[in-house]
């Protein structure tokens, strides 16, 4: 394609979407179940006993699925020195101010952040979500282990919607990268501009 870059294969596309998919099933099904002035939604999912079928399955397909992903990606998500300096310019980053940027590779420094943010999120969730799944595996554990495990699964859920939030917010506020995900192609002056050694990477193949 002429002027265009691949990034996204189809995939790591499908893979993704997935991903979204069925996070917003569990997320959903999962504030249906957190407090009563957020039970309305079981009646997205048949109801709250079907709610309650539903959200660890949910959770599980979801956890499979990022998984499968972050395995594509965590060698493009490894934190380096030019990383470190670019967080220590994040406040330029955010003001749009010119600086002298380090070199950016397929993801920048927040993008990074967010990625093991989200893949310790995701384990802890896995995790703890066993620790109260009833009727099968909650009678295992102490109540006080079911009780923190239920406590740990919520905060983490939370830290986990708000990152996903962050990751969408930042998808729109830069303009382009939406696309790279929805067609699988960005112009090259986008890379150039936004991922420079990225960019540099793949047009020497």
């Amino acid at each position: 394609m002429n002027g265009m870059i691949r990034r996204y294969s189809d995939s790591e596309r499908i893979n993704h979407w997935i991903v979204a998919i069925l996070f917003i099933l569990s997320g959903l099904s999962g504030l249906a179940l957190f407090h009563p002035a957020t039970s309305w939604l079981t009646g997205l999912f048949g109801g709250g006993p079907w709610t309650r079928v539903l959200h660890p399955f949910f959770g599980v397909f979801t956890f499979l699925a990022f998984i499968a992903i972050a395995l594509r990606f965590w060698h493009h998500n490894t934190i380096n020195q030019n990383d470190r300096k670019w967080l220590t310019m994040m406040g330029d980053v955010i003001a749009n101010r010119d600086a002298d940027y380090p070199e950016v590779g397929k993801y920048n420094a927040a993008q990074k952040l967010l990625f093991w943010t989200l893949v310790t999120c995701m384990i802890l969730l896995f995790v703890t979500g066993f620790l109260f799944w009833r009727p099968w595996f909650a009678q295992y554990f102490p109540i006080g282990v079911v009780r923190l495990g239920a406590l740990v699964h919520s905060l983490v859920a939370t830290v986990a919607i708000i990152a996903v939030i962050v990751h969408i917010y930042a998808a729109i506020w830069v303009k382009g990268a939406i696309g790279g995900m929805t067609t699988g192609w960005v112009s090259a002056k986008w890379a150039r501009v936004h991922h420079p050694g990225w960019y540099r990477e793949v047009t020497r193949r």
